[in-house]
């Protein structure tokens, strides 16, 4: 594998792109191919075979493009479609978005109760309960599906009062009592990080996948000596283009970028 090989990010939407953003800003050098699948967001709405068809055809997309690895930057897709990805690309790195959190979490010796919110996809597949009491039963996780927080980010209100008001009102549900740690189990929730971080007067550690992916994902090119040598050219490709959609990726990503249109991965 060509070391200067681009790294593959996916999801249904723009919230990946928090998760690219956090891959630039630590690893300047790798090339980044982006592919937000706008034709069938939001996943976390979606069946589980639904995802692990989108997911399959994606990563394939990937591996015609000699990607050295494939970011699931969807907590959805990594909890039904991880495997189904690594059985299509056994050559390529497959790194999901929930394995590097769980692994904060269950190497931390301060923690007592997990609160994770995310979509009705990735609570309903119970997989940070399961993956976190696996290796240590003494962490209580209280987790709360919050469906409407994509689709609004996605339509752009975010750390406005809309934004602030559906986020309280969610957090104050009592399936959250009593949390010390709150993982954010969705890409796009970075993007409402304050307005969170807000709704506790109390000092509670919020923890986003984007930062801990990319320093994982740091360890794992080193370790294969993957590391690229010299920067390259982003590209940003989607399977339904929409104007509104480019807007709100040139904000997100933080640089002028383009989309490519590609209607035939399906």
């Amino acid at each position: 594998m060509n070391k200067d090989n681009p790294i593959g990010i996916f999801d249904s939407g723009i919230g990946g792109l928090t998760v690219a953003k956090a891959i630039r800003s630590l690893l300047p050098h790798e090339s980044l191919l982006y592919f937000g699948d706008t034709k069938h967001l939001p996943y976390g709405e979606k069946s589980a075979h639904a995802i692990q068809e989108c997911s399959k055809n994606i990563a394939l997309f990937f591996k015609q493009k000699n990607c050295k690895m494939i970011v699931i930057a969807c907590n959805t897709a990594s909890s039904v479609a991880y495997e189904t990805i690594k059985n299509e690309c056994p050559k390529i790195e497959i790194i999901n978005v929930i394995d590097p959190i769980v692994k904060r979490i269950t190497t931390s010796n301060d923690t007592n109760t997990i609160g994770v919110i995310g979509t009705k996809g990735t609570i309903n597949s119970d997989v940070y309960p399961q993956k976190i009491k696996s290796i240590n039963q003494n962490i209580s996780v209280k987790s709360l599906a919050t469906p409407l927080l994509a689709a609004m980010i996605e339509e752009g209100f975010f750390n406005d009062k809309i934004s602030q008001a559906i986020v309280h009102n969610y957090l104050k549900d009592p399936a959250l009592e009593g949390i010390d740690k709150l993982i954010l189990a969705c890409t796009h929730y970075p993007l409402i990080h304050e307005v969170i971080r807000d709704f506790y007067p109390q000092e509670i550690d919020i923890i986003d996948s984007a930062s801990q992916v990319a320093l994982h994902i740091k360890d794992v090119l080193t370790d294969k000596q993957l590391i690229a040598n010299q920067s390259q050219k982003h590209r940003f490709y989607v399977s339904d283009y929409t104007l509104s959609f480019e807007k709100s990726a040139k904000f997100f990503f933080g640089e002028d970028i383009h989309l490519e249109e590609v209607s035939t991965i399906h």
